[in-house]
């Protein structure tokens, strides 16, 4: 392994110890760490291209939850670009790298941009958590119960915002953007709070707003009246969340080793991707439910072709088709189709949600009007405010 200029220039110099091992001074984990971090912003960002294109020129409606997800990833790409610069000048590299080989202007300029990228971080994660709380919001429009938690449910994701924004901007006494190193020696002098104790208060809040926002989707899906085979279903769209849970966990883990351990900035750049994973995790965890029209509109195509396929067969062997047929592929047309005309809950619920848990229904012929009124008022019931009108219209 060829010896960087860097540290040779720093050892002809005399600021690294005798009998320190340049190839020690040379190792580094910043290409996966800054691969790990394209790769995220790139998947990110074509998810929420197809979001963009389902709500936009499919749905036809954009929402509240839609803003905040841009305004997060326009924050998550700032993060990104700082994330690079910081593994660039060597944040990530062993302690002796940075205190005997990084000049000490470099020292100070990284610094002052991890302060100002962590604080993109938790803004970024704030406004992404915003996002699915309205997403959830629209979803739930006909429970007050669930209304009021969700409001909740903002007011605390607001409160624990506030404490992790202020941890940050005031860990220093003088307010200031460095972060001074035990060894560091300044003009002015700061009285501050350790790294890793910011650190670690702000991943556990983290961590706990990443489970809450876990818990509103598990209370939707188990108020559906619907199969348990069908809240199996629905409860994947929900696995991202748990990757997302997942990946907190495991920062709190590397910001106490960047802490307590004595080569603590060697789990910076590790730090870094996973920080990145966290706020790309998070918002396309709550971008999946808002692609279903996408796919849904590729399925209604694929049935449209067997409908068409399957009448063409059935009209060489019979000289009329049942209308039970022509009313079950009227409907599944329709069904498959409403995404296109901007009904919400077809984002996430299937086209069985919310069929009363009681009440029998009664059975009919299969091409009789009583069987097509039945299969559409239990479908249309979804819907807020559009019951008569889609039952004139399909009826």
């Amino acid at each position: 392994m060829g010896i960087p200029d860097d540290i040779l220039l720093a050892d002809a110099a005399g600021r690294i110890p005798s009998g320190m091992s340049l190839e020690y001074l040379a190792e580094s984990r910043d290409r996966p760490a800054i691969v790990a971090i394209i790769f995220l912003v790139c998947f990110t960002g074509a998810i929420m291209i197809v979001r963009l294109y389902a709500r936009i020129w499919l749905v036809k409606k954009l929402g509240l939850d839609d803003a905040l997800a841009i305004l997060t990833m326009m924050i998550y790409i700032s993060f990104v670009v700082l994330s690079l610069v910081l593994i660039d000048l060597g944040s990530g590299r062993h302690m002796d790298y940075i205190q005997y080989v990084l000049a000490m202007p470099t020292v100070r300029q990284t610094e002052v941009l991890d302060f100002v990228a962590h604080v993109l971080y938790t803004t970024a994660l704030f406004f992404c958590r915003l996002s699915g709380l309205a997403f959830y919001h629209r979803l739930a429009a006909r429970s007050s119960k669930l209304h009021l938690a969700i409001k909740i449910a903002a007011g605390f994701l607001f409160a624990a915002y506030l404490p992790q924004l202020f941890l940050l901007i005031f860990h220093c006494r003088p307010v200031t953007g460095l972060w001074p190193y035990p060894w560091q020696e300044e003009p002015i002098s700061y009285n501050c709070l350790t790294w890793g104790l910011v650190y670690s208060v702000n991943s556990g809040v983290s961590l706990t707003c990443d489970v809450l926002m876990f818990i509103i989707p598990t209370i939707l899906i188990k108020e559906l009246h619907v199969s348990f085979k069908r809240k199996a279903q629905l409860s994947i769209v929900m696995f991202p969340g748990v990757l997302v849970i997942v990946i907190s966990a495991v920062r709190v883990y590397f910001v106490a080793v960047g802490q307590w351990a004595d080569d603590g900035s060697w789990a910076y750049n590790p730090m870094m991707a996973i920080e990145n994973a966290e706020i790309a995790g998070t918002l396309i965890a709550l971008s999946v439910p808002a692609l279903k029209p996408v796919f849904g509109n590729i399925f209604t195509h694929l049935t449209e072709y067997t409908l068409s396929t399957r009448n063409r067969s059935n009209m060489k062997s019979q000289s009329k088709p049942t209308s039970g047929l022509r009313s079950r592929a009227r409907d599944s047309k329709r069904l498959l189709s409403w995404s296109k005309h901007g009904y919400e809950d077809y984002e996430m619920m299937g086209s069985e949600t919310n069929i009363p848990p009681s009440g029998p229904v009664q059975s009919s012929e299969a091409g009789s009007p009583g069987g097509k009124s039945i299969g559409v008022t239990t479908e249309v019931s979804i819907f807020h405010g559009q019951q008569e009108a889609d039952q004139r219209h399909i009826v």
